[in-house]
């Protein structure tokens, strides 16, 4: 079983094309994306519109979150600033954005083991938590048992990695950040997502049947950046995405 999951695309077209040809090479079994899809970008419906036509389960992210209160007029569509992204959303995607669910989670049961991957943007307790590779170990168990999740996918921070926390009897139990498509944070400029194999030995003492796989996509960086700079959006926008940070 092949499982690509991917968030954070923050209406980056050009990124989130180049990801999806890269996804697509790769055929997965199944694809979940954590959430974020809107903000800081121009291209929010676009972004929408795919994930909808190829009907991707997907979470809603803080920034997803946004609309849910918001009022556009004449006057928010060509005032220059940070909400201007949210403004641009049309009417159904508002409402498809603000029907999304908290969390997914999926449970296998291989070789009679039940395994539980459990799918959330910030984490199970909030939707804009930072779970972070150095959060506090003790914590994050306290999270998982919490969550009954023996493998915990996030999104949010845009700073990916893996971990792996042994937790009593042989256990071990997994976090895993599954970076940003379209404004990565870890110095790296290319969009990041992350392929999940499980094979028939999966489970929570073996884990070798566990694969995680960190893919970077490269993308046009240069005409994503001054797409933004030709727009009301703040230049500082464009530039996170030249440095990565």
């Amino acid at each position: 079983m092949k499982i690509a999951l991917f968030s954070d695309v923050h209406a980056n077209l050009p990124a989130f094309e180049a990801m999806l040809q890269d996804m697509d090479s790769q055929m997965p079994d199944a694809v979940y994306c954590l959430g974020d899809l809107v903000g800081y970008h121009i291209w929010p419906n676009e972004v929408i519109a795919e994930i909808r036509k190829r009907g991707i389960a997907t979470l809603k992210g803080n920034h997803d979150e946004k609309v849910e209160n918001l009022i556009t007029t004449a006057d928010s569509l060509n005032e220059q600033g940070k909400k201007y992204a949210y403004h641009l959303i049309s009417e159904d995607n508002r409402e498809y954005l603000r029907t999304l669910p908290a969390h997914i989670r999926l449970e296998f049961k291989l070789n009679t083991e039940k395994l539980n991957l459990v799918f959330a943007h910030g984490s199970t307790r909030s939707i804009d938590e930072y779970i972070l590779i150095d959060t506090d170990e003790t914590y994050i168990l306290d999270l998982l048992q919490e969550a009954d999740a023996d493998l915990l996918f996030v999104g949010h921070s845009h700073k990916p990695f893996h971990r792996v926390m042994q937790a009593g009897n042989g256990r071990f139990q997994h976090v895993i950040n599954i970076g940003s498509v379209g404004k990565p944070k870890d110095g790296d400029t290319r969009g990041c997502y992350v392929m999940l194999t499980l094979d028939n030995n999966a489970s929570v003492i073996n884990n070798e049947g566990i694969k995680i796989e960190f893919r970077r996509v490269a993308y046009d960086v240069e005409t994503s950046s001054r797409s933004i700079e030709d727009s009301l959006l703040p230049n500082e926008f464009a530039q996170a995405l030249r440095i990565a940070k």
